[in-house]
């Protein structure tokens, strides 16, 4: 049976993607630090749901304990490693920026030490397309240079990818790094657009739209994604002979077994059209609060999915109405509204 350790297997993808792994019959370590971000219930209830399974085991612990973690990745000998966990929310990052950097900077070094000393067969990181920043040429695509970061969030971010690379060019270490796209759906977390717009619609509060609306996100429904991420730890980059050898459609490095994937549907919706599909779901009218664009917030993201669709056969598909249908039912019956 092959293990993972996943990172962050207490927050919502990691959740999903630890569920899916075990249904498809690998063994799961989860390492999660249950800082007070958000709730820390649902992060309790996310992993009381895992340790149903057998093959899953909970170990609560920060990654910038790089003894603990270490510790636990000798102990368990992981085939592969995840590595999830981060301080997210772009807003979040301009009120308290130094947990950024240690979340998520000096605790990728210390998975990424662990990858190393293991010698995993591949490791696969999580970023965001918080990283393309100011490019303005959509849809986003891997190739693409992406050295305009308008948030600190998402600096950290494109540093733990030059990180990665490093790692994986001094190392010989596969190391593949992907690019999420609004990821929403079920056990979502409460500072998420869709988890506030609906709480907001059916308590009959007022909601904030940002831009006055007229932003676009490349909304990606969270089974979708995590079915790509398992797809992805079956297609491991391999140090190419020479630069000639790589793809045009491929990001991997001419340097190093080092590949970054988008991962998001393909598609952008406006976030009226977002407002809209929530309140038919809900079967209310939102308050809306119209604002102007908040700080490090940009008007529009949208992936190029090829790359993934190449590599493994799969590019999500599911559309808002269906994706947000599935979270107001969760969350109704979870909130007992």
């Amino acid at each position: 049976m092959r293990k993972v350790l996943v990172s962050g297997s207490a927050g919502f993808i990691g959740f999903h993607l630890s569920q899916h792994l075990l249904d498809e019959g690998f063994a799961v370590v989860g390492y999660d630090g249950m800082t007070d971000y958000y709730d820390v219930r649902i992060k309790e209830r996310r992993h009381q749901m895992l340790l149903q399974n057998q093959h899953f085991s909970a170990h609560v612990g920060m990654l910038e304990d790089f003894d603990k973690l270490r510790g636990l990745a000798l102990a368990e000998k992981p085939d592969v490693i995840v590595h999830l966990a981060a301080q997210a929310g772009v807003r979040y990052s301009l009120e308290n920026p130094r947990a950024y950097v240690e979340a998520n900077i000096v605790g990728t070094f210390n998975v990424m030490e662990c990858a190393r000393e293991l010698g995993v067969e591949h490791l696969l990181m999580a970023s965001t397309s918080s990283v393309y920043g100011a490019n303005e040429n959509m849809p986003f695509h891997e190739r693409e240079k992406c050295d305009t970061q308008l948030t600190l969030y998402a600096a950290t971010k494109k540093a733990t990818e030059s990180m990665g690379h490093s790692y994986a060019h001094l190392w010989n270490l596969p190391v593949t790094m992907f690019r999420f796209f609004t990821v929403y759906g079920p056990w979502g977390r409460p500072d998420m657009a869709l988890f506030k717009f609906t709480k907001g619609i059916l308590e009959g509060t007022p909601i904030d739209v940002y831009n006055h609306g007229e932003m676009f996100r490349d909304f990606t429904y969270v089974t979708d994604l995590v079915r790509g991420i398992r797809l992805l730890i079956d297609a491991a980059p391999v140090l190419p002979e020479n630069a000639g050898m790589i793809d045009s459609w491929d990001s991997l490095s001419p340097a190093a077994p080092f590949r970054v994937v988008n991962i998001g549907n393909n598609d952008k919706v406006r976030l009226e059209d977002f407002v809209d599909a929530i309140e038919e779901e809900c079967g209310r009218k939102a308050i809306r609060h119209y604002m102007d664009m908040q700080k490090g917030d940009v008007p529009a993201t949208w992936a190029d999915a090829t790359l993934l669709e190449q590599l493994t056969g799969y590019r999500p598909r599911t559309g808002i109405k269906d994706g947000i249908s599935q979270f107001v039912s969760w969350y109704r019956e979870y909130y007992r509204v």
